[in-house]
């Protein structure tokens, strides 16, 4: 009798595309998916680990698998993910009601894994482990772990292990996985390891494989998208290859994700711009703007050079959306920190902001750093920030009015989708008011009205 598993998927992106992977694998081996915990035997938790709000998430979920135990056919809660790699048996001890942690090294044989966890012979919790060791420093010099890497996420006859647990019509499409950068305040590097990119081979032909499943965006993915090709010899090789996603049948857009604002270069900067079908739309990881702080996050740039960025996308672009992410209250964030960042965000006028208070994390160098900001300042200054970028990000969708906009239809109850300068899940939102459009559908329209950070059109 076949049995049946349900992934739970918090976090990013990123662990979406892990989560599909891992499905396939359990279909290749017989496993039957289904999409509630209620009704699977096994529930996979695939967790988040990356701040302590994501965490804390990623717990809850665990804890409510494990509710539903006794009570309905669920008989194992499985921990895998980015938290299970980074904690291990610090996570197996604290959360016993984890059936089992499995770590990223569990993945390739994650049915075996979960056969042998439903039958009560759980693997023993991993001991975390610095990922980064596990690769060559020098990047051009990881070819072999690379090749490695595809063959063992191909299955029988050549075909890539990927399920799709949805069916949006968009897709995350990672192109690499780990970071090379050394920010203070992330673990990431830690537990996902160095920087590799994959093959565009083996990216155009997982992205061939996703608009013959229905995804007519795809959303390329990866810790550092800007960095992609830097190990196989090319740093430009992203603004080689953009066209050649395009033109797979069936995609009718493509989006690139987490851009380093430093590492944009004028040749992807322009290919961004002008290939046919590749969205206006640039997610530029700032951080901050205040160069002491940005120097202790080990960062680059300041306000006069990122908004010279933002002017240069403009000039190229005028209607490209921006987004980005900020910590606030950084170790030694002074007022006059604080406040030239509140001016940055006043004068940038992005589309979609991200607002975070900074939290200690294991594994980072600021954990150590001296002259941490007192919580309930952190607090305020979250606080008062956010209004501002709410603010300022409703005055953006506000001057779109009358703008022409091609959307893609996600929601055909809500009548609700998204034009090209709007991420999926994390920025606003294009509705159409009185119209019957189906989903996976492109409208042309026009900006009518907006509210907040949505947009309402109607039909060109």
């Amino acid at each position: 009798m076949a049995r049946t598993v349900a992934i739970v998927t918090m976090g990013c992106a990123r662990n979406e595309v892990d989560s599909e992977e891992l499905a396939g694998r359990l279909a290749a081996d017989g496993w039957t998916l289904v999409s509630d915990v209620e009704s699977a035997e096994v529930a996979v938790v695939n967790t988040c680990g990356f701040i302590e709000s994501a965490k804390k998430d990623s717990v809850d979920a665990l804890l409510e698998a494990h509710s539903l135990k006794g009570h309905g056919v669920t008989r194992a809660v499985v921990a895998v993910g980015c938290m299970a790699e980074r904690y291990g048996k610090e996570l197996a001890e604290a959360l016993p009601e984890a059936d089992a942690i499995l770590g990223f090294d569990d993945y390739q044989e994650i049915s075996a894994r979960l056969g042998a966890i439903v039958s009560g012979h759980a693997p023993a919790p991993h001991t975390p482990r610095d990922r980064r060791a596990l690769l060559p420093i020098a990047p051009i010099e990881r070819a072999a772990m690379r090749d490695e890497n595809y063959q063992s996420n191909l299955g029988a006859g050549g075909s890539l292990y990927r399920k799709r647990l949805g069916n949006a019509p968009w897709a995350p499409l990672k192109i690499a996985s780990g970071c090379d950068r050394r920010c203070s305040f992330c673990a990431i590097p830690y537990f996902r390891g160095s920087f590799i990119s994959r093959r565009p081979t083996e990216i155009l032909q997982e992205g061939a494989w996703l608009a013959e499943n229905g995804v007519s965006e795809l959303f390329l993915v990866s810790e550092n998208t800007t960095s992609y090709g830097k190990d196989l010899g090319d740093l430009r090789l992203m603004e080689k290859i953009l066209s050649d996603f395009v033109a797979i049948p069936g995609v009718e857009r493509v989006r690139l994700s987490y851009l380093q604002p430093a590492e944009v270069r004028p040749t992807l900067l322009q290919a961004m711009i002008e290939t046919e079908k590749v969205a206006p739309y640039f997610d530029l990881s700032f951080q901050h703007s205040a160069p002491n702080v940005l120097r202790a996050m080990r960062r680059f740039g300041d306000s006069e050079k990122f908004l010279h960025l933002i002017t240069q996308i403009r000039a190229l672009s005028p209607e490209a959306g921006i987004r980005s992410n900020f910590i606030v209250g950084f170790p030694g964030e002074t007022e006059a920190d604080f406040e030239e960042l509140t001016d940055f965000i006043a004068s940038a006028k992005l589309d979609a902001i991200g607002i975070f208070g900074y939290s200690d994390e294991d594994n980072t160098e600021a954990l150590g750093l001296d002259h941490k900001v007192p919580e309930e300042i952190i607090r305020e200054r979250v606080e008062s920030l956010s209004t501002i970028a709410d603010e300022m990000v409703a005055n953006r969708a506000q001057s779109r009015i009358g703008q022409s906009v091609r959307v893609l239809i996600e929601d055909a109850e809500l009548q609700e989708g998204r034009a090209a300068h709007q991420g999926p899940e994390v920025d606003g939102t294009t509705s159409f008011i009185g119209t019957d459009f189906a989903v996976g559908e492109y409208i042309d329209a026009v900006i009518v009205d907006s509210m907040g950070a949505d947009l309402v059109a109607e039909v060109q």
